[in-house]
């Protein structure tokens, strides 16, 4: 069985949209600082890397599924030639009010991802900047860590079993941990 990582895109990866914080153009796509590297310690400690966002946008017709595709192919694109690889990217591009199992907090996308790639999801992450990642993270089985360098809208408590300002700073704490983890918080 493998070990992943799950991240969340807008806030994990890249920085939040102008405006509503969507990402509709790939010019608005800013890889955030220490993600590359970040991505290739962790492959190189042996977890796939995995992308699990929510695209509500597509929802709201402010780009179609095509044009979203896109922005992943050039995410992943640029990121290997970083020499950081990501594994897969999923997507959610429902509205809230639709009833998927797809939409995060629901795991649908972790568990088909674990299906399609054989990971073992006790022996995995999810890390993500708000409580509905958390919350996904959780209901799958995995430990989980809350990015705090962005503000989210999200004003839920959630209990991550680690808090850190960003991905870069999560390296560490996921290739060292064994067994579990109770609210640790990574400062600078």
């Amino acid at each position: 069985m493998n070990k992943a990582v799950f991240l969340d895109r807008d806030g994990v990866i890249n920085g939040k949209g102008p405006g509503d914080g969507y990402i509709t153009r790939w010019e608005d796509f800013r890889i955030l600082p220490g993600v590359a590297e970040a991505i290739r310690r962790l492959r190189d400690g042996g977890f796939l890397v995995m992308v699990v966002t929510n695209q509500r946008c597509v929802a709201k017709g402010l780009l179609s599924e095509s044009e979203l595709q896109e922005i992943h192919r050039k995410m992943v694109v640029t990121l290997r030639r970083r020499k950081a690889v990501i594994d897969a990217v999923y997507y959610c591009p429902h509205d809230g009010e639709e009833g998927c199992n797809c939409r995060k907090p629901k795991p649908g996308m972790i568990f088909q991802a674990a299906r399609e790639h054989q990971i073992d999801l006790s022996s995995s992450w999810m890390v993500g900047d708000d409580c509905r990642d958390v919350e996904t993270g959780r209901a799958a089985g995995c430990r989980t860590v809350l990015l705090t360098a962005v503000a989210s809208a999200d004003s839920r408590p959630c209990h991550p079993d680690a808090i850190a300002p960003s991905l870069d700073e999560v390296v560490g704490l996921v290739l060292n941990c064994s067994g579990a983890v109770s609210s640790v918080e990574i400062r600078r």
